[in-house]
């Protein structure tokens, strides 16, 4: 389930002249019968509302004085967000003659004309509060302060994210609550503002509008009217016209594949960095601690000690933090029943709240390898927001392959990569150009059944923080012993470990000539810039001088540092 709570405005949406009829009630308890949770966000004073509508025990929260203040219908308690205006601030309104005036427990409101003397009193006092209209009503709130505002703070006591939220308003104020949520709509009275930029327009008014929304709600989790909704898509590259390639943030399993040191990570942490700044929660199982220098998420464990199911879960219980769990402690054999068990757990938590988002797998082959038993991993009917990252398609559980809706090979071979997922769910292979790939270049073949697409050439978007994050984890992190390079020299009478670049640059000064020249020759070097640094530019540039004549052990190691340092930013 993608949507798991409806937040309402009430006066002009589930309201009609400030009543709420009884098919409208119907249609609301049928949202509370499915599972989901109700708000309602309101510009109106608890007490006020409570007059008029005594039905609020229909709600989890209501967000009350356009998002000043939370109530809890189960408690019937009122929390402020924010701290009133100072008494100040109503009696000067009442001296110049503005009335009549409302005052709750934040909110000052007033009617139009009087918005001009408004903004002088409050610029008289030197206050820092903002004037919200709403179908002539004039809201003075602090600065900041909207229904938004009041919507996540909600949705924090609910444990609950704004992207599994449909909202539905009608006028000036529920801008910013539809905008916030992933999906808004506007009942057909609306006003002509919020009718253009709502995601969907309901086909009818007010509360009958609210009905049209609960049954595409309830019985189709919104999929037809949020499938061509693309305000959330993110960017996978630009193809060869130029234009971007958008992947939408709800969709079935992506599958990134191809040759190892191609950029599969690389392409990956530019989707997370979108899906970060988007709000969207993820999850990275990370056999090999490629992920471990991602900025904003929540680590968890190491080369030392192997993260736990219960830990991961607490992590992602915040909808607002995403987590990578490293299993460089987990045993090679151990690590496919650590990931059923977590991959159990991660299901249990979707189903109660749609997080996390997004769970990517590196390392699938290794994690669900073919020779499971289909029997120890429990796809659900419809699995969606899954990113596998493998070598080796082939290689994959052929009950989750069949469930990859785009296919993504990068690398050196990709025509051999697409034909063989395709063999391994017994479909024709697309035909493609196999010249290899150029770095950061990809084809992304969209399988929708019946409907597949010849595999669209692109160039991926790098992600920002990619140079930094290479810079601080290859260049002076600590990478995995078996990531890391050893100098063992002709005899193998040495065991020097070189855990990062720099390192590297320092040992590669001190071993004698033999040793240096004998890895750089034997391609020991270009092989761990390739396949543990993850960078074929620096691989190739290490072969060229390897094949260069010539060149004494001291030109070459020179060469070597001159290239890891115009890339790396010379490490000391």
């Amino acid at each position: 389930m993608r949507f798991h709570a409806l937040a309402c405005d009430y006066d002009g949406t589930i309201a009609h002249h400030g009543r709420v009829d009884d098919d409208t009630i119907a249609a609301l308890e049928r949202v509370r019968a499915s599972g989901r949770k109700l708000l309602l966000v309101s510009g109106r004073e608890l007490d006020d509302l409570l007059t008029v509508f005594p039905r609020l025990d229909l709600f989890d929260r209501a967000v009350l004085e356009n998002g000043a203040t939370i109530y809890d219908p189960r408690t019937r308690t009122q929390r402020a967000l924010v701290e009133a205006p100072p008494p100040a601030f109503a009696a000067a309104l009442r001296a110049r003659g503005v009335g009549p005036i409302s005052v709750g427990h934040v909110i000052v409101a007033t009617w139009e004309p009087h918005q001009q003397t408004v903004l002088e009193v409050i610029h008289d006092l030197g206050l820092e509060l903002q004037v919200i209209f709403n179908k002539g009503a004039v809201m003075v709130l602090p600065s900041g302060v909207n229904k938004a505002f009041g919507l996540n703070a909600a949705l924090v006591e609910l444990a609950l994210s704004a992207h599994n939220v449909v909202a539905v308003g009608d006028a000036e104020n529920d801008h910013a609550f539809l905008s916030a949520s992933e999906l808004g709509v506007a009942v057909a009275n609306a006003l002509p503002m919020l009718l253009e930029r709502a995601d969907w327009v309901a086909p009818r008014d007010h509360g009958r509008g609210v009905q049209d929304l609960v049954e595409e709600l309830v019985t189709d989790d919104l999929r037809r009217v949020a499938a061509g909704v693309l305000r959330h898509a993110f960017v996978l590259g630009t193809d060869d016209a130029g234009k971007p390639l958008l992947m939408q943030p709800y969709t079935a399993p992506v599958m990134i594949a191809g040759t190892s040191g191609a950029g599969k990570s690389t392409l990956a942490t530019g989707l997370l960095e979108q899906l970060s700044q988007r709000g969207y929660q993820f999850c990275v199982i990370d056999p090999e601690g490629d992920y471990s220098q991602m900025e904003g998420v929540t680590i968890l464990g190491d080369a030392q000690r192997a993260p736990s199911v219960a830990e991961i879960a607490e992590v992602l219980a915040n909808p607002h933090q995403s987590a990578v769990a490293n299993l460089l402690g987990v045993k090679l054999a151990d690590r496919p029943a650590f990931f059923i068990g977590l991959f159990a757990r991660l299901l249990e938590l979707r189903s109660q709240t749609g997080r996390p988002h997004w769970l990517v797998v590196d390392e699938t082959h290794h994690l669900l390898p073919d020779t499971l038993e289909p029997s120890s991993l429990t796809l659900p009917a419809e699995p969606h927001g899954m990113l596998l990252l493998t070598v080796h398609p082939e290689s994959v559980m052929k009950s989750l392959l069949a469930t990859v809706g785009t296919v993504i090979a990068i690398g050196a071979k990709p025509r051999d990569t697409l034909a063989a997922f395709a063999g391994a769910i017994g479909a024709p292979a697309p035909q493609v150009d196999p010249t290899p790939l150029a770095a950061g270049d990809g084809l992304a073949w969209l399988r929708t059944p019946g409907h597949e697409l010849a595999p669209i050439h692109f160039k991926g978007t790098a992600p920002k923080g990619e140079h930094q994050r290479h810079l601080r984890k290859y260049a002076a992190g600590e990478l995995a012993p078996d990531r890391s390079f050893y100098f063992k020299g002709p005899d193998g009478k040495l065991n020097l470990r070189a855990q990062n670049l720099q390192v590297f640059l320092q040992m590669a000064e001190g071993v004698d000539d033999a040793t240096w020249a004998f890895h750089l020759a034997n391609r020991d070097v270009s092989q761990w810039f390739r396949e543990c640094i993850k960078d074929p530019e620096l691989a190739h540039e290490a072969e060229q001088i390897a094949r260069t004549s010539g060149l004494s052990p001291a030109d070459t190691r020179t060469r070597i540092r001159d290239a890891i340092e115009r890339r790396y930013t010379a490490p000391a």
